[in-house]
């Protein structure tokens, strides 16, 4: 056997390489269970108490509930409105995240550098900017009395934030608009390490650019569409900020309520701390469930997740 040739680890030496691993691991895995799973711990505990403003100032004393609480959310009719109105809410955004960010993706590989590099800056602008405000200038755009708005389209003093679904389309388009740089600038960086050969190709046989995308670089994209699309799912299945502010804390008698900030209202504004930590509980396991049946979905067509 030649001197540089690699020896085969025995049964010790793996098990040794695996402890080392762990061992590299262990800092992170430390800061990780800190600053994650500690405060879920604490969520879940508190769900399970009768745990109000009485109890914080010590007024009375924290009693063991079991699973009232969950109980209570789960016969309240408003949870499921708020539910539904979530679920619709999230799928929408993602989608729309998605089509934009992907969409100006094959945009960036089709126009120069100059026009690519002012792309790039005004999304990483958008990307950059606060929820608050971000939500903020959206409200002062579609203004009913001075945003420019309704002066271009000619709509006079009419509300955005007044209808329930046209103040859940202006909160869209804010959620959109922070939102598709991130797709974009992952999914152009997945276009450019695709062979131009492979796209070459795909042009002289004839296809068309939607044809080359849906046949050619989407089956290539997958492990970058997939982390996107659960990073997306994410972010706006709780989004927070941009509903609170826009809607003024939900919109008018709750019509624009999500359950992110109907656990806020819960949990702070009736002091009912411990409903909002069940409400908290159960959008963490629709997340775990949703983002697992997800990647089974892909690991059953094939994909090496």
């Amino acid at each position: 056997m030649s001197r540089s040739s690699p020896r085969p680890l025995g049964g010790g030496g793996a098990r040794r390489q695996k402890a080392t691993l762990w061992l590299y691991l262990a800092p992170a895995l430390v800061v990780l269970g800190g600053l994650l799973l500690y405060p879920i711990y604490q969520l879940g505990l508190i769900s399970f108490f009768d745990y109000t403003q009485a109890q914080v100032s010590g007024g009375r004393p924290t009693t063991f509930e079991g699973f009232a609480n969950y109980r209570e959310i789960f016969s309240d009719s408003q949870f499921w409105r708020v539910l539904l109105a979530t679920v619709l809410f999230a799928a929408a955004c993602v989608v729309s995240t998605l089509s934009v960010g992907c969409a100006l993706a094959v945009l960036l590989t089709r126009v120069r550098a100059l026009p690519r590099l002012a792309l790039m800056l005004a999304a990483l602008g958008a990307w950059a900017t606060p929820a608050v405000t971000g939500s903020t200038v959206w409200l002062l755009l579609f203004d009913p009395d001075f945003g420019p708005v309704n002066r271009v389209l000619g709509l006079g003093d009419h509300s955005w934030t007044y209808g329930r679904l046209s103040a859940f389309f202006l909160v869209l388009l804010e959620v959109v608009w922070c939102s598709f740089p991130f797709v974009m600038v992952t999914v152009y960086a997945g276009i450019r390490a695709v062979p131009a050969e492979v796209l070459e190709a795909a042009a002289l046989d004839g296809a068309s650019q939607l044809r080359i995308w849906r046949s050619v670089l989407a089956p290539m994209l997958r492990p970058i569409l997939v982390v996107v699309t659960i990073q997306s799912v994410i972010w706006d299945f709780k989004v927070f900020t941009q509903i609170y502010v826009m809607t003024n804390g939900g919109g008018i008698a709750g019509q624009n309520l999500t359950l992110n900030v109907y656990a806020y209202q819960q949990a702070f504004a009736s002091s009912q701390y411990s409903l909002g930590s069940a409400i908290g509980i159960v959008m963490l396991l629709i997340l775990l469930a949703v983002t697992l049946v997800y990647l089974r979905l892909l690991r059953r067509q094939g994909e090496e997740l």
